[in-house]
This record gives C-alpha cells, structure tokens and sequence, in this order.
C-alpha cells in the first residue's frame, strides 16, 4: 500500500560516476532551458487527472489532491537533452513510477508503454525503462513546485535517457504490448535514446 508523504523528501543520487557523467557530444549547462514541441497549455488543477490503464489489471485515476497525497520521494540526477545540453545535480521530487505501476498491476504480455500529455505530445517508454528506481512523476523541480515551462504541475522523469523522454504535462500512461513510435520517434529521434550510446536518431 501507498503511504501518504508526511514531512521532508529524502534525496538519493542516481547519476553514474562523478568522471563520467556527462555523456559523448554533451556539453554541460548552467540552466534548464525550456525545449517543448507545442505551446505550453493551461491546466486547471481542479479537472487534472492521472490515469494509468490499458494492460493492466486495476485502472488508477487521481486528481491532483490524491497525487498530492501519494508517498513522496526526491532525487538529484543529472539531466541530458538530445539537442547536447546537459544539466548536472538537478533536483527532483514527486511519485516514483514504479510504485504506481505496482498498484496498477501490469499484465504479463505488458512490455511498453506509451505516454499521453496534455498538449497532444507522445512518447514511447519500455516497461523496464519506467520500472527503474529513477524514473519519477515530479512535482518539484529544485525545491519549487514545477513550473508550466518545465511541465508543471507534473512531468515524467527518466534521467538515463534523453529528455524528450521525460514528457511534460503528463495526462496518463497507457501500458501496452506492442512498441508504438511517439511525436518524435515517427519524426525519426531513435526508439530508446541512451545518452551513453549516443542513441539520438534511428
């Protein structure tokens, strides 16, 4: 079961070694520049909703007060875009995925998902990527709730890839069987995107 977050977040690194961790062809930025696909929509936060269904054996639906009341936690990782920015020691609080997808229950034939934001963007995750102790439903970003630019009032986080897999403006995430491409997967970024590997397009 789920506990409600009572007092501070605790922080974990989840970065690889300190003299590797800006991957090949990044270079290191001292901010977080904004990079979205669309305009930054308005959400109201008495209709936002999280859902997760498709193949899985409970649907889960929440509203902002139920989010807010899941168990929290926080990490520091670093960030990595594909357009060769990185941003070190980024602070992040919010849900971690697993501990929803536990709740969710998936399927056995359940081996990807695709991720739906409020502004129309997709993209497309492994199950075992979404399954790492790292990825993260994030509420805060360095210590402030997170910003509308930044994909407030909530975004997905999955730091050992490339941030255009770390979606904006979560609406649900939809566990499926068969890998479907997303906004930029069909526009040719790669399917997975590990930095380490240089996993930019396909």
């Amino acid at each position: 079961m789920l506990r409600k977050f009572l007092g501070k977040a605790t922080f974990k690194r989840v970065t690889v070694d300190s003299s590797r961790r800006v991957p090949p062809g990044q270079y290191i930025s001292r901010k977080m520049p904004v990079m979205t696909s669309n305009d930054t929509p308005k959400i109201d936060l008495a209709n936002w909703r999280l859902r997760i269904f498709g193949e899985v054996e409970a649907v889960l639906k929440f509203t902002w007060e139920e989010f807010m009341a899941l168990a929290q936690t926080g990490q520091t990782s670093d960030f990595h875009c594909v357009t060769q920015w990185s941003k070190l020691d980024v602070a992040w609080e919010g849900v971690p995925v697993r501990h929803l997808l536990e709740q969710a229950q998936p399927r056995a034939q359940a081996k990807y998902a695709t991720v739906h934001c409020y502004d129309g963007y997709t993209t497309n995750l492994s199950l075992a990527d979404l399954l790492r102790d790292s990825a993260l439903f994030a509420r805060m970003l360095n210590g402030s709730p997170l910003p509308p630019d930044q994909g407030g009032p909530m975004r997905l986080v999955v730091p050992h890839l490339y941030g255009w897999k770390s979606a904006k403006w979560i609406e649900s995430l939809e566990l499926v069987i068969k890998n479907k491409p997303g906004f930029w997967e069909e526009l040719g970024y790669h399917d997975r995107g590990d930095p380490w590997k240089e996993e930019r397009f396909r």
